[in-house]
């Protein structure tokens, strides 16, 4: 599956995002090693504390099925390019630091970024560990 591949599968997600105070909506599709993809949206909650972003919510999905090998995730949004948040990025450095983020403004205007980019000093209480 190429990057493109995979952020129009994030983009066709922005729909089923729940965003009803930010109205930020995104979609997000990962990629395993297997060729398997894992979809989540962004879910918004009264309480704040209790909404998950759609990085989290496609990292979960794959890992309640046991897909951990994760190869790329790709992340979109309707108002723009939209990067992982602090909390997904140390969430998705848990498995593997060789983790492709694919972002854009659209599936024309694509960027890829490794999640050590965009994490540099990521920590993990068993070094090494990428899920097993």
């Amino acid at each position: 599956m190429t990057d493109k591949e995979l952020y129009q599968i994030a983009e066709s997600m922005l729909p089923r995002s729940y965003a009803p105070f930010s109205e930020f909506h995104v979609g997000a599709a990962l990629l395993t090693a297997k060729g398997e993809v894992y979809t989540g949206v962004n879910v918004e909650n009264s309480s704040l504390g209790g909404t998950i972003c759609a990085e989290r919510t496609a990292f979960v999905k794959a890992i309640s099925e046991g897909a951990t090998d994760v190869k790329a995730i790709a992340v979109a949004c309707d108002k723009g390019e939209a990067l992982p948040c602090g909390i997904c990025r140390q969430f998705m450095y848990e498995f593997g630091d060789d983790l492709r983020i694919i972002t854009g403004t659209d599936s024309e205007h694509i960027r890829v970024h490794t999640i050590t980019e965009l994490l540099p000093l990521g920590f993990r209480l068993r070094p090494g560990h990428k899920g097993d």
